[in-house]
């Protein structure tokens, strides 16, 4: 039962996450799928994985009454899509204009929001699609929170399996291989990433919501290597591999 934001069955306030996301090949799922896992380290935090489908657009538009009722219940909302040409994915971008009737509302007005991206190339032009997403969410009147890792990958000890190894900061960005599947998804590096934004989406959403206190954890460049050389060597305990 939950009483004034607090779920009293675990005494610990409540927030509600939704990673909305559309995957061609199930490359942004994995990416999707370990976002939230980093959403759910947060006490209270509850967390929805929503996937825009293409069987619910017709006629180019996209409609789910089911999951536009749960995203006006969410207390923060992350948006995920493959950069295709340079853009959203078509079934994504369906979702978007789908928005309109909420957008005349006001519904999602100061919800927290933030996005993430996947496509084969080291850029694939991947900050056009975050553009994309942080735009539209200024335009619903949202929130939105970047990825607060250091950049890897950018020196000479560096690997592809550092923290934020792409050095994205407006939202997060992963690239996987175009002849492997999705059991191959991003990196090592991307995937801890997508856990560290997750769990910083649902704390900042804690504090957002329920002024939970919030420490800020900060880092400067040489412990943020360390960060990832310290992941790199634990690579066979996945459980372990999240940090604040």
């Amino acid at each position: 039962m939950t009483v004034n934001g607090v779920d009293r069955a675990h005494d610990e306030p409540t927030a509600t996450v939704a990673v909305v996301y559309h995957s061609v090949h199930g490359h942004t799922r994995v990416l999707a799928e370990h976002l939230a896992d980093g959403a759910r380290l947060v006490p209270g935090a509850r967390v929805h994985l929503v996937e825009i489908r293409p069987e619910d657009v017709n006629a180019g538009r996209w409609h789910d009454a089911e999951v536009l009722a749960l995203l006006e219940r969410s207390d923060a909302i992350v948006f995920g899509s493959p950069t295709l040409m340079g853009s959203v994915s078509a079934v994504f971008k369906a979702f978007m204009e789908a928005a309109f009737t909420p957008f005349t509302m006001q519904a999602w007005k100061d919800k927290l929001a933030g996005g993430f991206t996947m496509s084969a190339s080291q850029s694939g032009d991947k900050l056009t699609v975050l553009e994309q997403l942080a735009v539209f969410s200024a335009q619903m009147g949202m929130q939105w929170i970047g990825v607060g890792d250091m950049p890897g990958n950018n020196w000479s000890g560096g690997t592809r399996d550092d923290v934020n190894r792409l050095g994205s900061w407006l939202g997060l960005m992963s690239q996987s291989h175009a002849d492997q599947g999705p059991e191959h998804a991003g990196s090592h590096g991307d995937l801890i990433t997508a856990q560290r934004y997750g769990e910083r989406i649902a704390r900042l959403t804690q504090r957002w919501v329920n002024a939970v206190p919030y420490e800020t954890h900060r880092m400067t460049e040489h412990e943020a290597r360390d960060l990832s050389a310290s992941l790199r060597e634990r690579l066979d305990a996945p459980a372990a591999l999240t940090g604040a």
